[in-house]
Protein backbone atom coordinates (compact mmCIF):
# COMPACT_ATOMS: atom_id res chain seq x y z
CA UNK A 1 0.00 0.00 0.00
CA UNK A 2 1.17 3.10 -0.78
CA UNK A 3 2.02 6.02 1.43
CA UNK A 4 -1.27 7.91 -0.39
CA UNK A 5 -3.63 4.99 -0.18
CA UNK A 6 -2.03 4.94 3.41
CA UNK A 7 -3.15 8.88 3.96
CA UNK A 8 -6.66 8.42 2.14
CA UNK A 9 -7.91 5.00 4.83
CA UNK A 10 -6.56 7.57 7.89
CA UNK A 11 -8.46 10.54 6.50
CA UNK A 12 -11.56 8.17 6.34
CA UNK A 13 -11.41 6.44 9.32
CA UNK A 14 -10.76 10.06 11.19
CA UNK A 15 -13.94 11.08 9.71
CA UNK A 16 -16.24 7.92 10.20
CA UNK A 17 -14.74 9.08 13.86
CA UNK A 18 -15.72 12.62 13.43
CA UNK A 19 -19.57 11.56 12.59
CA UNK A 20 -19.76 8.48 15.34
CA UNK A 21 -18.93 11.10 17.72
CA UNK A 22 -21.32 13.74 17.15
CA UNK A 23 -24.30 12.89 19.34
CA UNK A 24 -27.75 12.80 17.31
CA UNK A 25 -30.05 16.00 18.28
CA UNK A 26 -33.19 14.77 19.90
CA UNK A 27 -36.21 16.62 20.03
CA UNK A 28 -38.03 17.14 23.18
CA UNK A 29 -41.92 18.26 22.92
CA UNK A 30 -41.79 21.01 25.64
CA UNK A 31 -44.11 20.22 28.78
CA UNK A 32 -46.26 23.55 30.16
CA UNK A 33 -43.55 25.91 31.60
CA UNK A 34 -43.61 25.16 35.47
CA UNK A 35 -42.54 28.80 35.50
CA UNK A 36 -45.49 29.74 34.02
CA UNK A 37 -47.52 27.41 36.27
CA UNK A 38 -46.18 28.97 39.28
CA UNK A 39 -46.73 32.40 37.78
CA UNK A 40 -50.92 31.50 37.31
CA UNK A 41 -50.39 29.67 40.94
CA UNK A 42 -49.20 33.07 42.71
CA UNK A 43 -51.81 35.43 40.66
CA UNK A 44 -55.19 33.19 41.64
CA UNK A 45 -53.41 33.37 45.30
CA UNK A 46 -52.97 37.18 44.95
CA UNK A 47 -56.60 37.85 43.78
CA UNK A 48 -58.09 35.53 46.01
CA UNK A 49 -56.37 37.38 48.78
CA UNK A 50 -57.42 40.51 47.64
CA UNK A 51 -60.94 39.74 47.26
CA UNK A 52 -60.94 38.68 51.31
CA UNK A 53 -59.29 42.13 51.92
CA UNK A 54 -61.92 43.90 49.81
CA UNK A 55 -64.45 42.33 51.61
CA UNK A 56 -62.89 42.43 54.96
CA UNK A 57 -62.74 46.21 54.57
CA UNK A 58 -66.66 46.14 53.67
CA UNK A 59 -67.33 44.44 56.90
CA UNK A 60 -65.06 47.19 58.65
CA UNK A 61 -66.63 49.84 57.30
CA UNK A 62 -70.21 48.60 57.60
CA UNK A 63 -69.04 48.40 61.67
CA UNK A 64 -67.91 51.95 61.71
CA UNK A 65 -70.61 53.13 60.29
CA UNK A 66 -72.95 51.39 62.99
CA UNK A 67 -70.37 52.75 65.65
CA UNK A 68 -70.63 56.37 63.76
CA UNK A 69 -74.26 56.05 63.82
CA UNK A 70 -74.63 54.79 67.63
CA UNK A 71 -72.33 58.31 68.18
CA UNK A 72 -74.24 60.45 66.51
CA UNK A 73 -77.68 59.03 67.99
CA UNK A 74 -76.00 59.75 71.48
CA UNK A 75 -75.45 63.16 70.42
CA UNK A 76 -78.51 64.06 69.98
CA UNK A 77 -80.73 66.42 72.33
CA UNK A 78 -84.43 67.23 72.05
CA UNK A 79 -84.85 71.04 71.95
CA UNK A 80 -86.72 72.97 74.29
CA UNK A 81 -88.78 74.42 71.62
CA UNK A 82 -90.52 72.20 69.31
CA UNK A 83 -90.14 73.24 65.80
CA UNK A 84 -92.81 73.51 62.95
CA UNK A 85 -92.06 70.33 62.35
CA UNK A 86 -92.42 68.66 65.26
CA UNK A 87 -89.60 67.26 67.53
CA UNK A 88 -86.11 68.87 67.06
CA UNK A 89 -83.26 67.73 67.87
CA UNK A 90 -79.52 69.21 68.78
CA UNK A 91 -76.24 67.88 68.37
CA UNK A 92 -72.64 68.56 70.04
CA UNK A 93 -70.99 67.68 66.97
CA UNK A 94 -72.66 69.89 64.75
CA UNK A 95 -70.51 73.01 65.84
CA UNK A 96 -71.72 76.70 65.36
CA UNK A 97 -70.08 79.10 63.13
CA UNK A 98 -70.29 83.12 63.62
CA UNK A 99 -69.82 86.78 62.07
CA UNK A 100 -68.66 90.00 62.50
CA UNK A 101 -70.73 92.77 63.42
CA UNK A 102 -73.01 93.65 60.50
CA UNK A 103 -71.56 90.54 58.14
CA UNK A 104 -72.57 87.72 56.87
CA UNK A 105 -69.94 86.21 54.71
CA UNK A 106 -68.32 83.23 55.93
CA UNK A 107 -64.42 83.84 57.46
CA UNK A 108 -62.17 81.48 57.20
CA UNK A 109 -61.79 79.81 60.31
CA UNK A 110 -65.81 79.33 59.95
CA UNK A 111 -65.31 77.79 56.91
CA UNK A 112 -63.51 75.11 58.08
CA UNK A 113 -65.59 74.29 60.83
CA UNK A 114 -68.61 73.79 57.83
CA UNK A 115 -65.89 71.74 56.26
CA UNK A 116 -66.53 69.34 59.49
CA UNK A 117 -70.23 70.15 59.96
CA UNK A 118 -70.50 68.90 55.94
CA UNK A 119 -68.66 65.82 56.79
CA UNK A 120 -70.68 64.44 59.52
CA UNK A 121 -73.62 65.37 57.22
CA UNK A 122 -72.45 62.62 54.60
CA UNK A 123 -72.08 60.29 57.01
CA UNK A 124 -75.65 60.65 57.66
CA UNK A 125 -77.49 60.87 54.59
CA UNK A 126 -80.65 61.00 56.16
CA UNK A 127 -80.66 63.79 58.73
CA UNK A 128 -82.41 67.02 57.76
CA UNK A 129 -81.19 69.62 59.40
CA UNK A 130 -82.28 73.63 60.17
CA UNK A 131 -79.75 76.57 60.23
CA UNK A 132 -80.87 79.44 62.58
CA UNK A 133 -79.67 82.87 62.15
CA UNK A 134 -79.10 85.11 64.87
CA UNK A 135 -77.67 88.79 65.80
CA UNK A 136 -77.07 90.46 68.97
CA UNK A 137 -79.15 92.91 69.92
CA UNK A 138 -77.75 96.15 68.45
CA UNK A 139 -80.12 97.14 66.05
CA UNK A 140 -84.36 97.06 65.17
CA UNK A 141 -86.01 93.81 65.15
CA UNK A 142 -86.50 94.18 61.09
CA UNK A 143 -82.59 94.81 60.48
CA UNK A 144 -81.97 92.05 62.57
CA UNK A 145 -84.77 89.73 61.20
CA UNK A 146 -83.02 90.12 57.42
CA UNK A 147 -79.53 89.99 58.69
CA UNK A 148 -80.10 86.68 60.17
CA UNK A 149 -82.14 85.25 57.34
CA UNK A 150 -78.77 86.19 55.12
CA UNK A 151 -76.42 84.61 58.26
CA UNK A 152 -78.37 81.29 57.59
CA UNK A 153 -78.53 81.28 53.43
CA UNK A 154 -74.60 82.04 53.56
CA UNK A 155 -73.96 79.10 55.89
CA UNK A 156 -76.46 76.95 53.77
CA UNK A 157 -75.26 77.74 50.42
CA UNK A 158 -71.22 76.97 51.57
CA UNK A 159 -72.85 73.23 52.87
CA UNK A 160 -74.01 72.71 49.22
CA UNK A 161 -70.87 74.33 47.98
CA UNK A 162 -69.48 70.97 49.96
CA UNK A 163 -71.84 68.70 48.64
CA UNK A 164 -74.97 68.67 51.23
CA UNK A 165 -77.53 68.68 49.69
CA UNK A 166 -79.85 71.80 49.35
CA UNK A 167 -82.93 69.59 49.98
CA UNK A 168 -81.82 68.54 53.43
CA UNK A 169 -81.23 71.95 54.55
CA UNK A 170 -83.71 74.52 55.53
CA UNK A 171 -83.69 78.27 57.47
CA UNK A 172 -85.06 80.45 59.78
CA UNK A 173 -83.77 83.96 61.37
CA UNK A 174 -84.04 84.29 64.91
CA UNK A 175 -82.46 87.92 64.77
CA UNK A 176 -82.10 89.12 68.21
CA UNK A 177 -85.18 87.30 69.83
CA UNK A 178 -82.99 84.50 70.89
CA UNK A 179 -79.68 85.45 72.13
CA UNK A 180 -76.77 82.52 73.44
CA UNK A 181 -75.61 85.14 76.07
CA UNK A 182 -77.59 87.59 77.38
CA UNK A 183 -75.19 90.36 78.47
CA UNK A 184 -74.58 93.43 76.88
CA UNK A 185 -70.88 93.37 76.00
CA UNK A 186 -68.61 92.90 72.81
CA UNK A 187 -68.04 89.24 74.36
CA UNK A 188 -71.51 88.75 74.73
CA UNK A 189 -72.22 90.22 71.25
CA UNK A 190 -69.69 87.97 69.55
CA UNK A 191 -71.54 84.65 70.75
CA UNK A 192 -74.63 85.72 69.44
CA UNK A 193 -73.62 86.41 66.10
CA UNK A 194 -74.14 83.06 64.76
CA UNK A 195 -75.22 80.13 62.63
CA UNK A 196 -76.51 77.20 64.67
CA UNK A 197 -77.78 74.08 63.18
CA UNK A 198 -80.03 71.68 64.19
CA UNK A 199 -81.21 67.98 63.53
CA UNK A 200 -84.81 68.27 62.33
CA UNK A 201 -85.31 64.45 61.82
CA UNK A 202 -82.97 61.44 61.69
Amino acid sequence: MTGKSVGILIFILCFGLILTGCPKKTVVNEEPSVKKEEAARLEAEKAAKEAREKELDKIREEEAKKEREKEFEKSLVAKKEPGIEGEIFESRLLKDIHFDFDKYDIRPEDAEILKENAALLSKYSTAKVQIEGHCDERGTIEYNLALGERRANSTKKYLNSLGVSPNRISTISYGKERPLDPGHNEEAWAKNRRAHTIILSK
